[in-house]
């Protein structure tokens, strides 16, 4: 047991000081695609087999009707995924919106609390969570040649889906040119505590993900600690404060939850993305922040900070 604890210390020690491992983008994978359901001229939903997880992945596209290649813009949900779709399709406007820009959206189906990364041990509640290497291995060529990918690629996300964004683009800077988190703590050691609550309040032992809390694997997947990883890259953040704001004025049956739930969950947000801000500043890194002084964490601000961060993301892509 002491020679254990040794290890461990001497594991963590050398973790501290090489720092984050960067992953390179892989070869393509043995992934496979089943099919793919035309549900409208300008939205798809794709079945793929994932040779990573051991099944098949739903991954809806919303894209032109038209030929021609575009970038992609890989998409991502909540901590609760929408069933059958993404909530992006769901709760927002998105299919509206983003019908005549010329860009894939990529919309994952799927992945409770999986915070989209790869988990070092299969999970009694979740199975085998292997997202990483889907959506950075198996599922780009698939997009890129079925619906005229370029090879350019963005990704974003709200809450879960907006920290594993900026996961995701830290450990394969190669593969994205921009990176938005809409309600996203980017600081993974700051949402510590959350992100592993979170995890095992839908059933799932948080350990089986990136292990015990202070392992290297934590700090292999900390944006804040790997951010010469994101320079160059175009970095987009929004945030409310959790006050109640405009939308809670709308008769809905989440009110309540939005307020007593999603006020103190923004406030957390807001300090947190306060805190990365601070960190790209002091690094020379340029970012948009937008912060409002009202906002829950709930759907109708995510529709409409996805709607002003295009401004900033459709440049870098080309769309």
């Amino acid at each position: 047991m002491r020679r254990a604890r040794i290890a461990a210390v001497v594991l963590a020690f050398a973790a501290a000081l090489i720092g984050p491992a960067v992953v390179s983008p892989a070869p393509a994978s043995a992934a496979r695609l089943v099919r793919v359901d035309e549900l409208s001229p300008t939205r798809s939903a794709i079945f793929v087999e994932s040779a990573a997880m051991g099944r098949t992945i739903q991954v809806q596209v919303l894209h032109p009707a038209g030929g021609g290649s575009r970038a992609s813009y890989y998409l991502l949900d909540g901590l609760d995924p929408g069933v059958g779709q993404s909530t992006w399709t769901n709760a927002t406007d998105a299919e509206r919106f983003f019908s005549g820009r010329n860009v894939n959206v990529v919309l994952p189906v799927g992945g409770q609390a999986s915070y989209y990364t790869d988990w070092i041990h299969d999970d009694p509640r979740f199975g085998r969570y292997k997202w990483e290497t889907f959506l950075t291995q198996e599922l780009p060529p698939i997009i890129d040649a079925q619906f005229n990918g370029n090879g350019v690629n963005g990704i974003g996300g709200l809450s879960m889906g907006g920290n594993a964004a900026f996961i995701l683009a830290a450990r394969h800077p190669a593969l994205y040119r921009a990176v938005a988190g809409y309600s996203a703590c980017p600081d993974t050691a700051m949402a510590q505590g959350a992100v592993m609550f979170s995890v095992a309040n839908r059933g799932g032992n948080p350990l089986n993900m990136w292990g015990p809390p202070g392992s290297p694997a934590w700090a292999a997947h900390d944006p804040a600690l790997m951010l010469e990883q994101l320079r160059g890259k175009t970095l987009y953040l929004s945030t409310g404060t959790g006050i109640p704001g405009p939308h809670e004025a709308e008769i809905k049956p989440q009110l309540a939850e939005n307020i007593f739930l999603g006020g103190p969950v923004e406030l957390g947000v807001n300090l947190c993305t306060v805190a990365f801000e601070q960190r790209l500043r002091a690094a020379g890194i340029p970012a948009r922040i937008d912060y409002s002084p009202v906002g829950t964490h709930s759907w109708s601000y995510w529709q409409d900070t996805l709607h002003a961060s295009w401004s900033t993301i459709g440049p870098a892509l080309g769309a």
